[in-house]
């Protein structure tokens, strides 16, 4: 699961303004391994992107990443508030 962390960071980092403020928390529940991103609040609308293409697109490339075992990945963007 670490190299997923490190997969999520080296795509979202240059894509935001304030890299330093990125954090990503991994926190298991039943069913999920659920990453929680937090960026700094004037940096979620690039994360996201116009019409959510970009935070589409990220989870795509994160669901595509096979996991052992029968939990799925569940990726949730935050803002830093």
């Amino acid at each position: 699961m670490k190299d997923l962390k490190e997969l999520v960071l080296t795509i979202v980092r240059p894509l935001v303004t304030h890299p330093d403020q990125v954090q990503l928390d991994v926190v298991e529940s039943e069913d999920f391994y659920e990453y929680n991103l937090t960026v700094a609040p004037e940096d979620i609308g690039r994360i996201i992107g116009k019409q959510g293409r970009v935070a589409k697109a990220i989870r795509t490339i994160v669901y595509g990443v096979r996991t052992e075992g029968p939990k799925k990945i569940r990726l949730n963007i935050l803002d830093g508030k």
